[in-house]
């Protein structure tokens, strides 16, 4: 009786078809590899939920560098929120490799890149990437990070590695910054500011702290001052890079007693 080899899921997610479909087939070939390819962000969502909701876990998961474009805050607690499926929705891969990394963790994710970019490298792994691949290497390298990063090995080019290490230095630096920033906050400073994060206008923060628009708009020209920003958008940045979340918008109950502050 043969001994059965655990198989290895892999899902390849790139917009160029004739790449994907080659690059599916390539390690379709070996006996131990599983794959499947998608198209988009919205697809690559689909085809993991539907992997979870069957009990067949995707085991990797291969994310070209270049796919789409910014579609928004990556920070979601689900795939499906993460990843836009509006029929037009795009996602570039950075923000795919973060969004799977909080729904399904336990996908070790490897970006595809045309060409060595330590900066993006650095938010790639960021995000929750194991792993930055040329996509001209060969395929036994490709086999060797896939089995890799399922022992919890990252994977870089050497040629990265100085560049990356700075990034990441320069990174942590400005996380420290801006964390030393949020925390000059007041704790109605901070509800307001996570409500920035979510997305939301000074007419829906009045409403959810149940607060006049006027005050609301003290708090966030408050906020903007204390983090030293002229903008929203910079100051959600600034809280992002904190590690500031978003204010839960679902499934809230709120008491309406007690001072309006």
């Amino acid at each position: 009786m043969g001994v059965s080899v655990a198989r290895i899921r892999v899902l390849v997610v790139d917009d160029h078809r004739i790449f994907a479909e080659s690059l599916a087939a390539a390690l379709a070939a070996e006996p131990d590899v599983d794959v499947s390819a998608a198209g988009s962000g919205p697809a690559a969502a689909r085809c993991l939920e539907r992997a979870v909701a069957e009990g067949r876990r995707y085991d990797v998961m291969l994310v070209d560098a270049d796919l789409g474009t910014v579609a928004g805050p990556a920070a979601s607690l689900t795939v499906a929120q993460a990843v836009p499926d509006d029929g037009e929705g795009v996602v570039d891969g950075i923000s795919l490799v973060a969004g799977v990394r909080l729904s399904q963790p336990s996908v070790r994710t490897v970006v595809l890149a045309e060409k060595d970019d330590p900066h993006r490298a650095a938010l790639a792994l960021q995000a929750g990437a194991s792993g930055w691949v040329a996509k001209d290497c060969s395929l036994q390298r490709l086999l060797a990070v896939i089995r890799g990063v399922l022992r919890d090995e990252t994977h870089l080019p050497p040629a990265l590695l100085t560049g990356v290490l700075r990034e990441l230095t320069a990174a942590r630096k400005h996380r420290t910054e801006s964390e030393q920033l949020v925390e000059s906050l007041t704790p109605r400073e901070c509800e307001v500011l996570r409500c920035m994060v979510a997305g939301l206008g000074r007419k829906a923060v009045a409403e959810r702290l149940f607060l006049s628009p006027h005050t609301v708009r003290t708090h966030m020209q408050n906020v903007l001052g204390k983090l030293g920003v002229h903008s929203t958008l910079a100051a959600v940045a600034l809280a992002r890079r904190a590690g500031v979340g978003p204010a839960e918008l679902a499934g809230d109950v709120v008491e309406r007693g007690g001072q309006l502050a």
